[in-house]
C-alpha cells in the first residue's frame, strides 16, 4: 500500500469495535467504511488493546527473516505512546482483508518497500488510537483533552497527576469517533523509533516455537513428493501407477499439468515411491537446450542492430570519435537460484467446497487467488493461513505454484496433505535470476575522465515472461535498473540500449535482481576508467559525483570508515563500489586476499543511506544477511543448462558461503532523513564489483564474467 490518492482524499477512517473489553482499530485504505461488528464478530485490525494492557498489531507484511514485523510494530508504537515491551504481532488474513474491502491494502513484500510503502499509514493508525485514549480518559476524569498527554500506555492529567491505564480506558475509547487528522511526530522527535531493537520473532525462533510452513502438522494429515519434467517446458507423457501400487503408505499418484505427485503416509514413504515410478516425459523440443547455446544467442544480441533505447543523453558517437582514448570491456552474469533454506512446501485441505492452506508467501493475497483458481472455487471460500518464511529473495511472491500443486493435490483426497519439494526439485524448477551479458564503451577525454560511454545490455527479461509482449512494447525499466534513471555518473553522452532474448528458462524475482547485474557491470567498469586514467578509483568516483550528493556521501562514508588511504594488512588489498538501489544509496569497501589462486575476503564496509531509519539493528542484520548472500552468488553461483534442463540439484554443486569463511562485515548507516527507502536488498548489488575491483588490485586481472570460482586465478596473467 502507498500514499496515494485515497490518503489524500480523506486520511483514514477508523471503525471501532469493543471485543473483551479492548479497542480494535480498523484502519480503512482505500477510502470506504468498515465493518460493522456484526459483520465480523471476530475483529481483526491494525491495532488492538486489551483490557490487561497488551497491545496487538496486526502485520500485513511477510516475516521472512528481514525485521518487518518489528519494524512496522515500531511505527505503530512510537505513536500510539505504549509500553514496548507489552506489544505483540499478528499477521493479517488475506481472506479478512478482501473480505473488508481491503482494508489492510497490498499484502506484497518485496522490492524492499515493507517500511517505505507503511509508514504513513502505521503511524497515523498509531497516533488515531493515542488521541482516542486520550478523549476517553479526558471524559471519564471531565477534563479538556488538551490537558491530557499518553506515555507508556497510560494517560497523564498533568494539572492533577492522575493518570489511568490504556486498558482500563480501552473500552470507552472504542466509542469514540475517531479524529479526522491527527499530528505526526518528526523524526528527531521519535523515541522508540529510530533506536535499536531487538526483533520480535527472535526469542520464539531460537527456542523452537516459530511455526514454519514445513512444520505444520494437522490431524491425519497426508504427505506428497513432487517430481517435474527435468526438460523446461515438457509435460508428462505417461507414468505406470501399479509399479508403487503395492508400496508401504503409499496412497495415490496424483498428474498434474508439469509433474507427477505422489501421496502417502508420510514425506519418506512419498518420496522413496516417486523415485521408483516409472515415468515418462516429453521435452517439447527444448531437450537440446544449453549453457552454452543461451549465450551464443544472447552475446550474438550484442551485436544486433536494433535495440531498445532506455535512456540518451547527449551524442555518444560524436562524444566517442573526439575522445582522446577508448575503453571496451564485455560482462556476464549466470542464471541464479534462491536457495532458500525452507524448500518449496505447502499444506493444503478441500473439504465441502472450501479450502484451507498453509503457506509460507511473500504475497498472501496471490496465494488465495491462486489457491481459489486451482479449487475452482470462489475467493471466500479460501483461508489462507500465512506462516514464517524460511528464506524469501523475491521465491514466494508473484509466482506461487507450490500453492497451486498442493490444492490440487489436496483435491484428490479428502485429508489435509502437506506438499514438499525436495531440495533436488527446488534447485532444478526455480524461477532463475536471468542471465545477462553488458557491453561497455567509453570514450576518455585527455585527462582520462569518460566524456562518452555507450551500454548495450542483454539477455532474458523476467518482465517479458511474467507479462508477455510487455517488455518489447515499452522500455522495461527492471531491466535498465541502475543504468537508466539511477543513473548518477556525470557523463555528458551517455546511451543505453538494450537487446531482450528470451529463453525457455524459467524466469522469477532475485533480491536485486537487475541492479545486481547492473552494478557488476558499472561499477567493474568505471573502474577500469580509473585505472585506464591512473587515478585512484575512489577519488575517480568522487569527481563524477560531485553533483550527486547522497551517492557521495555514502561512498565517503564507506571511504572513511574502511581507511580507503591508510595501509591494509599486508597481503590484503581494497576495492570499491557503489550504486542506487530500491530507493536507498549504498557503497562498500572489500578487502580481500588472493593465495595460490584461493580468494579469502577479510572484511566488508557498507555504508546505506535508506533515508529515515527505524530499526538500525535491523538495517545492521540485513546488511549482514545481504553481503553473504551476495558474496556466495559473486564466488559460487551459477545455475548451468546442458539437455534442457538444470544440471546443478544441491548444495555440493551449488555452494553456499560458510560460516568459516564470512569475513567481518561493518554497517555504516548515513541517515539523511528526508525519504523513505529499502534496505534488505540495496547491500545486495555493490558485493560482487567491490569483491572484483578487491582481486585486480590484488592480481592484476580483471574478472569479467561470474562466479570467480570461475577464474583461475593462479596462472599469471
Amino acid at each position: 500500500m502507498t500514499s496515494g490518492v485515497a490518503l489524500s482524499r480523506r486520511s483514514f477512517l477508523v471503525g471501532v469495535s469493543t471485543v473483551g473489553g479492548g479497542l480494535a482499530l480498523a484502519l480503512a485504505v482505500p477510502f470506504g467504511p468498515a465493518p460493522a461488528a456484526e459483520e465480523a464478530p471476530e475483529v481483526t485490525a491494525w491495532l488492538l488493546i486489551g483490557a490487561d494492557n497488551s497491545v496487538v498489531i496486526r502485520v500485513a507484511r511477510a516475516e521472512m527473516g528481514q525485521g518487518a514485523q518489528t519494524g512496522l510494530a515500531m511505527l505503530v508504537a512510537e505513536e500510539l505512546e505504549c509500553d514496548w515491551a507489552t506489544v505483540r504481532t499478528e499477521f493479517v488474513s488475506p481472506e479478512e482483508n478482501l473480505r473488508r474491502g481491503r482494508v489492510w491494502g497490498d499484502m506484497s513484500t518485496g522490492a524492499s518497500r515493507s517500511i517505505a510503502s507503511s509508514q504513513l499509514y502505521l503511524r497515523r493508525a498509531g497516533a488515531i488510537a493515542r488521541e482516542m485514549l486520550i478523549a476517553a480518559a479526558a471524559a471519564r476524569w471531565n477534563v479538556p483533552a488538551t490537558e491530557c498527554t499518553a506515555r507508556m500506555s497510560a494517560i497523564r492529567h498533568k494539572p492533577s497527576g492522575r493518570s489511568v491505564t490504556f486498558g482500563v480506558v480501552a473500552e470507552d475509547a472504542a466509542k469514540i469517533a475517531p479524529p479526522a487528522d491527527v499530528a505526526l511526530k518528526e523524526p528527531g522527535d521519535w523515541q522508540l523509533a529510530g533506536r535499536p531493537r531487538r526483533r520480535l520473532d527472535v526469542r520464539d525462533k531460537v527456542t523452537a516455537r516459530t511455526v514454519y510452513a514445513i512444520d505444520v502438522r494437522l490431524p491425519d494429515m497426508l504427505y506428497a513428493a513432487i517430481a517435474h519434467c527435468p526438460v523446461f517446458g515438457g509435460t508428462l507423457k505417461s507414468v505406470d501407477e501399479s509399479a508403487i501400487a503395492a508400496m508401504k503408505g503409499v496412497r495415490r499418484v496424483v498428474r498434474l499439468r508439469d509433474g507427477i505427485a505422489v501421496v502417502a503416509d508420510s514425506w519418506w514413504h512419498a518420496k522413496r515411491a516417486l523415485e521408483v515410478l516409472p515415468i515418462m516425459w516429453d521435452d517439447r523440443g527444448n531437450g537440446g537446450l544449453s549453457s552454452g547455446k543461451i549465450a551464443e544467442a544472447v552475446r550474438a544480441a550484442l551485436d544486433a542492430e536494433t535495440s531498445q533505447v532506455g535512456r540518451a543523453d547527449g551524442d555518444v558517437v560524436a562524444g566517442l570519435a573526439r575522445a582522446a582514448r577508448r575503453i571496451e570491456a564485455d560482462y556476464t552474469v549466470p542464471f541464479l537460484a534462491h536457495a532458500t533454506m525452507e524448500p518449496q512446501t505447502c499444506t493444503a485441505h478441500v473439504k465441502d467446497g472450501r479450502v484451507e492452506v498453509w503457506a509460507p508467501t511473500q504475497d498472501a493475497t496471490t496465494a488465495l487467488v491462486t489457491a481459489a483458481s486451482a479449487a475452482g472455487v470462489a475467493s471466500d471460500k479460501v483461508a489462507i493461513h500465512g506462516t514464517m518464511l524460511g528464506g524469501g529473495f523475491g521465491r514466494r511472491g508473484a509466482i506461487q505454484e507450490f500453492v497451486r500443486q498442493a490444492v490440487l493435490v489436496a483435491k484428490e483426497v479428502e485429508q489435509p496433505v502437506k506438499l514438499v519439494w525436495s531440495r533436488e526439485e527446488d534447485m532444478k524448477h526455480d524461477y532463475y535470476r536471468p542471465f545477462g551479458m553488458a557491453r561497455m564503451v567509453a570514450g576518455l577525454d585527455a585527462d582520462g575522465m569518460p566524456i562518452a560511454w555507450k551500454v548495450r545490455l542483454t539477455g532474458p527479461s523476467f518482465v517479458a515472461a511474467l507479462v508477455p509482449g510487455f517488455g518489447m512494447s515499452f522500455v522495461d525499466r527492471s531491466f535498465l535498473a541502475g543504468l537508466g534513471d539511477e543513473m548518477a555518473y556525470e557523463v555528458p553522452n551517455y546511451l543505453v540500449d538494450y537487446v531482450v532474448q528470451q529463453t525457455p528458462v524459467p524466469l522469477g524475482v532475485w533480491r536485486a535482481i537487475n541492479y545486481t547485474h547492473n552494478t557488476f557491470y558499472k561499477e567493474s567498469f568505471i573502474d577500469e576508467m580509473a585505472h585506464a586514467a591512473a587515478i585512484d578509483p575512489y577519488l575517480y568516483r568522487r569527481r563524477l559525483l560531485s553533483d550527486n550528493p547522497k551517492n557521495l556521501d555514502v561512498l565517503d562514508a564507506a571511504a572513511k570508515h574502511a581507511g580507503w588511504f591508510t595501509p591494509p594488512p599486508q597481503g590484503v588489498f581494497r576495492g570499491i563500489a557503489v550504486t542506487e538501489a530500491c530507493g536507498s544509496f549504498c557503497a562498500q569497501v572489500a578487502e580481500v586476499s588472493v593465495e595460490r589462486g584461493a580468494v579469502r575476503v577479510h572484511r566488508v564496509v557498507s555504508a546505506i543511506d535508506c533515508g529515515h531509519v527505524v530499526n538500525p539493528l535491523s538495517i545492521e542484520m540485513q546488511t549482514q544477511g545481504a553481503v553473504i548472500f551476495a558474496l556466495t552468488a559473486a564466488l559460487h553461483g551459477e545455475i548451468t543448462i546442458k539437455d534442457g534442463g538444470v544440471e546443478q540439484g544441491n548444495f555440493d554443486d551449488y555452494e553456499m558461503f560458510r560460516m568459516a569463511d564470512a569475513p567481518n562485515v561493518e554497517t555504516v548507516i548515513v541517515p539523511s532523513g528526508d525519504f523513505w527507502g529499502g534496505v534488505g536488498e540495496p547491500p545486495v548489488p555493490p558485493v560482487a564489483p567491490a569483491l572484483c575491483n578487491a582481486i585486480f588490485a590484488a592480481t592484476g586481472r580483471r574478472i569479467r564474467q561470474l562466479p570467480i570460482k570461475n577464474c583461475d586465478l593462479s596462472k599469471p596473467i
